[in-house]
């Protein structure tokens, strides 16, 4: 596929960065923005201008890292991921070509200062020109660029030196008389004055030696139109009468000829003209790049990928975006419609910098020649910033890019996700995080002692069963020289006193007491030997562990039925109210375990699992083996973090490890002597969608662990790990 060349040097790409300011915002916002500051909207543009300084460096250092066509599209795409790239990619294609139409359309009222002319034709035959010199080729727009903006420079210059004598201090007074409200609202409008400073990146794949002159241009063209734009509104404000500007459609022609005469008149419209037809150029321009970048990533039909061999420019996406703009020319309210292309700007902006921390933040490839400086502190800045921007635009705006993400959304579904299986860096990022957080809780979960584990005996008097279960809790308290309390609960019926029971069975407490006695000395562990008696077993369980303070409940658990695992049984309950962790046995024995398996859904293990597989295999000179599903489709990214995870893992817990692949619907790579595995969160979802790599019958006892609510992740990690892994 034919590449496009690399034939913009700097003046070229600060004469689009410049061009694609200085249009609407200094030739028709003004008077708009007098209206609801009054002369404080001085400061509203230098606020602006303040306030797009981090997408400006967020901007530049990504287009230094990635310097190919698409702009804000591609740095959203590979840091946010498909679907929030379709969402950048449509949404400011759309923007930028409603921008486009509103300089046309907003740039012919000066025109027709002194031509007799009908203004959509007019509008509809320069943007007819501007497409067919976008198709010969960027060098001949870049050259076009630089001579509109040089000329409209000397005018605006003219204009504001030769002005600058007649400024009235008085119509500067009651310069805050709208107060904080209108200040911020004024800057919220006249925010999207410097939308144009980022989109040189959008052709940074044409931009000679991408890495010195994108952020020259970007940041440079930035400095030189705030202050230009505050010199501008200072002079226009201290030339005119109060209230004279407001609601007028040529301002600045009002400007000129107060101060300058019809000569001062002639001269700003000629700029007006060059400055939105300069716009209008720059938009088609950057806006056809967007297509162009989505299609090569398939997020959009191949064709629009197409370069031509002749002009080496992508005629198909510069043609689709003509056709859209000449169609809102000629049939849609502009002005209404790029107010809402705007407020969806300025999310863009904020997604900008975020995007720049799930770059850095991630494992992909970022190695951009140019870093924004206060990282992450100014990223931050713009993103918070943005958003309380976006409230100053009216619901009529917040809805508007609504509708147009939610359009893209739509678009993604039905086309992109089909064909398109990437994930963004921020995935990646906020899954790291997520891992290095659990490895952090197993850590600490390590590091604290278990003192003493009661073992709840409810199944009646199997010696063998009892003895696994003892010989499990042994394990966990040796490193700690902990106790094991071995309980044997007997329900009663209602009818029955308690202390009648009891005496009844004083007689098989020796019994019970003495094999304790022998599991004691055989195990090397304290053991204390107990009986309750109740008419409610799960109530008594969870009163003695709170009464003694236990760390942990190991009880037996057999395999439940549907039905029962919906509705519960009597240990679900303990799960739920117990006043520490609950370890659940399927008992098929348990004999000094040397291969321990430790199981678990896509994402990190539990730290209390983590915790039980390694003071077992410990205890007994084993090994760990990690298991996870080898049938989920991932990417190599979603790999390679799986396996830096479990490698990590690997290094904190002192016994051997090794990772085995397990398939879900069945088979397993060896047979161990003990699985651990994780509780599920949600009963129903772990009965009808249980995902773990575990069976029915897996030939060995399985422990499952449900840790207490206090040593559970937070909902919102939890909810991360679902998504993420």
């Amino acid at each position: 596929m034919k590449e496009l060349e690399r034939d913009l040097g700097l003046p070229s790409v600060l004469a689009i960065s410049i061009g694609a300011m200085i249009g609407s915002g200094i030739f028709i916002l003004p008077a708009l923005a007098l209206d609801i500051a009054g002369p404080a909207v001085i400061v509203a543009y230098a606020l602006a201008g303040l306030l797009v300084v981090p997408a400006a460096l967020s901007k530049s250092e990504m287009a230094t890292a990635m310097p190919e066509a698409g702009g804000t599209y591609i740095y959203i795409e590979r840091g946010m991921g498909p679907l929030l790239g379709t969402v950048a990619g449509v949404g400011t294609w759309f923007s930028l070509s409603f921008k486009g139409a509103l300089a046309l359309v907003g740039g012919v009222p000066y025109l027709l200062l002194y031509l007799d002319l009908p203004l959509k034709p007019v509008a509809l035959a320069l943007a007819a020109v501007l497409i067919l010199v976008n198709v010969v080729g960027a060098k001949q727009t870049g050259r076009l660029q630089l001579v509109i903006v040089v000329v409209m420079l000397a005018a605006l210059g003219w204009f504001a030196a030769a002005s600058a004598p007649g400024v009235q201090s008085a119509n500067y007074a009651d310069f805050f008389a709208d107060g904080l409200g209108g200040l911020l609202a004024a800057t919220g409008l006249v925010f999207v004055s410097y939308a144009g400073v980022t989109k040189v990146a959008s052709v940074a794949e044409e931009v000679e030696d991408p890495g010195r002159n994108i952020p020259l241009g970007i940041l440079g063209s930035l400095a030189f139109t705030t202050l230009l734009y505050v010199a501008i509104v200072a002079v226009l404000v201290g030339v005119t009468d109060p209230g004279s500007v407001a609601g007028s459609l040529t301002p600045m022609a009002v400007a000129a000829e107060a101060t300058l005469g019809q000569a001062g008149v002639v001269a700003v419209v000629l700029a007006a003209i060059l400055a939105l037809v300069s716009t209008a150029n720059a938009g088609i321009l950057s806006s056809s790049r967007y297509p162009f970048a989505m299609s090569r990533d398939e997020l959009a039909p191949p064709s629009l990928s197409t370069v031509s061999e002749r002009f080496g420019t992508p005629v198909t996406s510069i043609t689709l975006t003509g056709a859209v703009l000449l169609a809102l020319i000629a049939f849609v309210d502009i002005l209404e419609i790029a107010k809402l292309a705007s407020a969806f700007q300025i999310l863009v902006f904020a997604m900008i910098n975020l995007a720049v921390v799930a770059f850095r933040e991630g494992s992909a490839a970022y190695e951009p020649e140019f870093t924004s400086p206060l990282y992450p502190w100014m990223q931050i800045f713009g993103a918070v910033t943005g958003v309380l921007l976006l409230t100053q635009m009216g619901t009529v705006a917040l809805a508007g890019a609504v509708v147009i993400a939610l359009g893209s959304l739509l678009w993604y579904l039905a086309y992109v996700r089909p064909r398109v299986s990437r994930e963004g860096a921020a995935t990646d990022a906020i899954r790291r995080q997520v891992g290095r957080d659990a490895l952090t809780d197993v850590e600490t979960t390590m590091a604290e002692d278990t003192r003493e584990v009661l073992v709840a005996l409810t199944k009646g008097g199997d010696e063998a069963r009892e003895r696994s279960l003892v010989a499990l809790a042994a394990d966990l308290v040796r490193p700690d020289d902990g106790r094991v309390v071995a309980v044997r609960f007997e329900e009663i019926p209602d009818q029955v006193p308690l202390t009648e029971r009891a005496t009844v069975q004083s007689d098989s407490d020796i019994s019970f007491e003495t094999r304790t006695e022998e599991l004691s000395a055989e195990l090397g562990v304290d053991i204390e030997a107990d009986e309750v008696v109740s008419h409610d077993t799960k109530h008594a369980i969870v009163n003695f562990a709170d009464d003694r303070g236990v760390d942990t409940v190991v009880a037996e658990h057999e395999p439940l039925r549907l039905r029962s695992r919906l509705v519960g049984d009597p240990i679900d309950w303990v799960v739920r109210h117990a006043p520490c962790d609950v370890l659940l046995v399927d008992n098929l024995g348990y004999d000094r375990p040397e291969q321990v398996a430790l199981s678990g859904r896509s994402g990190p293990y539990p730290p209390l699992a983590v915790d039980v597989a390694s003071a077992v295999a410990g205890a007994n000179g084993g090994e760990i083996s990690l298991w996870y599903p080898s049938d989920r489709e991932g990417t190599d990214e979603y790999r390679q973090t799986i396996e830096d995870y479990q490698s990590e893992l690997s290094e904190l817990l002192s016994v051997p490890v090794r990772a085995e692949s397990v398939r879900t619907d069945g088979g397993q790579p060896s047979r161990p002597d003990l699985l651990v595995r994780p509780g599920a969160d949600d009963r129903l979802r772990d009965a009808l969608f249980d995902d773990r790599p575990t069976f029915p019958s897996p030939g060995c006892t399985t422990v499952t662990a449900y840790p207490h609510e206090s040593g559970r992740p937070p909902l919102a990690r939890r909810l991360l790990e679902r998504l993420t892994f």
